[in-house]
């Protein structure tokens, strides 16, 4: 899977679940530095990239090398009628519909909706998971949209909690799991549109290095869904709170009782079936950076220095 920008994090978010659904390994790598490093390509190789233009530069040159060494070429993409679409084996459009916003949002959530459902079909096509399976699957990814709508409704509480932190100059974002992703694309969109430095580190990382960082001044925003890694994500995040770091933790309402004592602040979010929950925690993601950036005064719409589509190298 090759992608650039926040399409890269959806391809990590996507690897999470090809590997644990379909039972396949995935490599993801940064278009950028794809072909350079010239990976070998071996028979029966499928090569992804996802893109919300389709005309991402280096992007499409990954494309170009992944072709003339002959692997099946699938693409993810917004724009139907890119170069990306036409130069790919199969096309599965996102129909995130135009986007005007230069950083990416709504094709994020489509881009994982697509990938998503990808796992899923080829999961049940190889024999991986059963039709019982397979339909539980599908009743989880039509809960999206209801859920999503729950998930807006917390506008209010983020930006309250987006005042305090439009005063940071560091705030450093913390998941596991699929969390992981979902916690650089949160310090990425707040990098964005806010220019606040942030930073997304896996939790279990913490104390190879970040927790240097951790005092009074540097909130922590803790990406902590009710799933199997929650105790040690909660664990983690006391790591932090010893340090006099303020946590704000993201977590549906039984979450937040169980772990949200000494917490700065909450954010309660509707609890989600596990294959669909980072796309429900792309909204507070998303919010927390609209709506720091207005409270700095910023352009959320047209940030400093970036552009829509990058179709140079």
């Amino acid at each position: 899977m090759v992608a650039c920008g926040t399409a890269f994090l959806a391809c990590h978010v996507a690897k999470y679940w090809f590997e644990k659904i379909v039972r396949i390994p995935v490599e993801v790598d940064v278009a950028s530095e794809f072909r350079y490093r010239e990976p070998p390509v071996t028979p029966g190789t499928t090569a992804i990239f996802v893109s919300q233009s389709g005309e991402t530069a280096d992007t499409l040159a990954a494309l170009r090398y992944m072709a003339l060494k002959g692997a099946t070429i699938l693409s993810v993409v917004n724009v139907a009628e890119s170069s990306i679409a036409r130069e790919s084996d199969l096309v599965l459009p996102s129909y995130a519909g135009i986007e005007i916003g230069v950083a990416s949002t709504k094709a994020f959530t489509a881009q994982l909706t697509v990938l998503a459902l990808l796992a899923v079909k080829i999961a049940h096509a190889k024999g991986v998971i059963n039709d019982i399976q397979y339909q539980g699957y599908i009743t989880d990814l039509n809960c999206i949209p209801r859920l999503i709508s729950q998930a807006l409704s917390i506008d209010v509480a983020v930006q309250k909690v987006a005042l305090k932190l439009a005063t940071a100059q560091d705030i450093i974002f913390l998941g596991r799991g699929s969390m992981y992703p979902l916690a650089m694309e949160g310090a990425l969109k707040l990098k964005e549109i806010s220019y606040i430095h942030a930073e997304g580190y896996p939790s279990g990382e913490l104390k190879h290095g970040p927790i240097a960082l951790i005092d009074k001044k540097v909130p922590v925003v803790v990406l902590a869904p009710m799933d199997a890694l929650f105790e040690k994500s909660v664990s983690n995040m006391q790591e932090v709170m010893a340090r006099a770091g303020k946590v704000l933790l993201l977590s549906c309402q039984q979450g937040l009782n169980a772990a949200s004592d000494g917490t700065w602040a909450t954010i309660s979010m509707p609890a989600a079936p596990e294959l669909i929950t980072p796309i429900i925690y792309a909204v507070p993601a998303q919010l927390l950076a609209y709506y720091t950036a207005v409270a700095k005064g910023t352009d959320a719409d047209q940030p400093r220095n970036l552009a829509k589509s990058v179709t140079v190298e």
